[in-house]
């Protein structure tokens, strides 16, 4: 499903967004969330169609928090040389901060806010700072590049806008 540089399953190709393209795609790809939250209704948003699948709500709080964290992970890279970033927990940030029970209008509000901070971060990164490195721990360990952090959370991005779209208009279809 997944190969180090590209999806199978979404299609994306890490080397087709450039560089000086990460920051304002990650932005984009923010307002798409915050568009299709508010166009959703709470019902389809919160609906669990399939085992072993976040529901819509669920992605969107992933996306947020997947923000957030690579941000954190970045500013680590540029203050530590190579460290081991700690995996985020991801299927246990679903329950443990009840991403099910959130606000689809906060969420929105905090995917733009993050990623406009991710942005702001990548932004400042000059040409050796997106060579500095770190230890990423998924989908194996591996060492990677700044730059290929900001790409990877722009095929996070567009991945969870796949799943989260495909959860809606099943929900959607299924309440008609």
């Amino acid at each position: 499903m997944w190969a180090m540089n590209s999806c199978f399953e979404c299609g994306y190709l890490y080397a087709s967004t450039a560089r000086h393209d990460i920051a304002p795609t990650l932005s984009a790809l923010a307002q798409s969330y915050a568009n299709r939250l508010a166009a959703s209704s709470d019902d389809v948003l919160r609906s669990h169609l399939l085992p072993q699948t976040w529901s819509a709500l669920e992605y969107a709080c992933h996306v947020r928090d997947v923000l957030t964290v690579q941000d954190e992970r970045i500013q680590l890279a540029l203050t530590e040389d190579e460290p081991t970033l700690a995996p985020m927990g991801r299927d246990e940030l679903v329950q443990q901060r009840q991403y099910n029970a959130q606000q689809p209008g906060t969420v929105a509000e905090a995917i733009t806010a993050a990623a406009a901070g991710l942005a702001v971060s990548l932004e400042r990164l000059s040409d050796s700072d997106w060579r500095r490195t770190a230890v990423y721990s998924w989908p194996n360990q591996s060492i990677r590049t700044l730059e290929w952090i900001g790409r990877h959370t722009v095929h996070e991005m567009r991945h969870h806008l796949m799943d989260f779209d495909r959860n809606t208009e099943r929900a959607a279809s299924e309440s008609r």
